[in-house]
């Protein structure tokens, strides 16, 4: 019979262990933060009813779907995690507590082309807090909170979270007659770091026909720049055009006055004017986060205030605020860089016991005692000479090796070798888990990203 070739399929990550005890860590590091801010974790089905996913899906989005027929079911895979969000609170309305804070990390799925950094199979880690009726503008506050706290655990020192609010740039466009046009307008400013100024403003007169005296008067309003204090101060200039535009500043002035209550320094904060983000939903405040040294990665952190997150499940008024991180492609990207810090263990086990007896009670109890201790222990009780045991452990990085004969039993001690210093010990199991435990504290101190 011909043998198949494996293979895994294009835009599909598949790591090797080492990759993947990283990849690990990152979202335990996101999981441990999002909790200390009150988020419960949140699980919802990969695959949904396709009238029910694609209820507010359209163009791009919905070509890249996949989607699929079982019996006489329309199913599809879903494409990210806000639109299962909005089914869950909406069929779930009456038993959940509001403000509701989830955190989601989960894989989501995309038939668009495959190319590097882009994947079809990816991802993300989301928060949204979800009020009824109402939500206070502090939530909106918290999240550069939110967003600072993950990275800097992380490891990241040099990022930026990039805040605007739509409301501001809804009334200025009001203010110049541009309502009907504001969201190709917010579009096609939104790619100004990409493509720059001149063409931006070649979009909005050729393709949109606005004035070219209007052009540059966006242009000249997204280009204020600053402290945060400059530009709210020259911001202020512009009140008493547009209701919108007054709610929208005192929102944006809200959220920066207690950045520092939150702990967010002001080198890592910034309003930037030009963000719009490109989701048409976003309703007031909205986030990119950034790295400073680079900036070719893009966003690696997103999101934004919404009025109505489930208007296509129900009649209630469910407002919230939410960020998403691209995960799999963030990962991608910081392993390219080299930025993934090589030197935290990726090792299955902490400890490998070699059984050096025919009766293997006693290294049995042993591994069951320091697996009391919190450490991951393996027996290897293979029919293999000793050195390729050694070498098993070395290929795996298992930092500690544990010698178990007649003369350790008999004597009573455990005969422990460091495999990265070189370090052989013999003590009794009390002393030996003692410095195990100390040993990989040690090693565990560095960042999962080096910033």
């Amino acid at each position: 019979m011909a043998k198949m070739t494996p293979r895994t399929l294009s835009g599909f990550m598949e790591l090797l262990p080492a990759p993947q005890q990283q990849m690990e860590r990152i979202m335990e590091i996101l999981r441990r933060t999002y909790s200390l801010y009150g988020f419960t974790p949140l699980d919802t089905p990969v695959i949904e009813s396709s009238d029910v996913l694609l209820a507010k899906a359209g163009g791009e989005t919905e070509k890249q779907i996949y989607r699929f027929q079982k019996g006489d079911s329309d199913l599809s895979l879903r494409f990210d995690l806000t639109v299962p969000l909005a089914k869950y609170v909406a069929l779930h309305y009456n038993d959940l507590s509001f403000p509701f804070r989830r955190y989601q990390i989960g894989k989501v799925y995309r038939g668009e082309r495959a190319q590097r950094g882009r994947f079809r199979e990816f991802y993300q880690a989301d928060i949204d807090i979800i009020g009824d009726g109402k939500l206070s503008i502090i939530n909106e506050a918290e999240i550069p909170a939110i967003i600072y706290k993950t990275f800097s655990t992380l490891g990241l020192k040099r990022f930026q979270i990039r805040v605007n609010n739509r409301k501001i740039l809804n009334g200025f466009y009001a203010s110049l007659g541009l309502t009907e046009q504001s969201a190709d307008v917010m579009r096609t400013v939104d790619k100004l770091d990409k493509i720059g100024p001149e063409k931006v403003k070649t979009i909005l007169v050729e393709d949109f026909a606005i004035p070219a005296e209007k052009a540059d008067e966006i242009l000249r309003f997204i280009a204020i720049s600053g402290s945060n204090e400059e530009v709210l101060s020259a911001l202020e200039g512009y009140q008493g055009r547009s209701e919108t535009f007054d709610a929208g500043l005192e929102e944006l002035k809200t959220v920066v006055r207690y950045l520092a209550d939150f702990g967010v320094p002001a080198e890592n904060f910034a309003v930037d004017l030009s963000i719009a983000r490109g989701l048409d939903y976003y309703t007031g405040t909205v986030y990119e986060t950034t790295l400073l040294d680079h900036p070719e990665i893009g966003s690696v952190c997103s999101g934004g205030r919404y009025d109505n997150l489930a208007e296509f499940y129900t009649d209630r008024q469910l407002p919230g605020a939410g960020i998403s991180i691209g995960l799999t492609r963030l990962f991608y990207v910081l392993g390219e860089q080299g930025m993934l810090n090589p030197d935290l263990p990726t090792a299955p086990a902490d400890v490998l016991i070699l059984p050096m007896t025919e009766d293997l009670s006693p290294a049995i109890s042993l591994a069951t005692a320091l697996r009391e201790n919190g450490i991951r222990t393996q027996l290897h009780c293979e029919d293999k000479k000793f050195k390729q045991k050694i070498s098993y452990a070395d290929k795996l990085h298992i930092p500690y090796v544990i010698f178990l004969g007649e003369d350790e039993i008999n004597a009573g001690v455990v005969a422990c070798k460091d495999l990265t210093t070189g370090e052989q010990t013999k003590l009794e199991p009390a002393a030996t888990i003692y410095r195990i435990k100390a040993g990989l504290a040690e090693r565990e101190k560095g960042s999962v990203i080096l910033g």
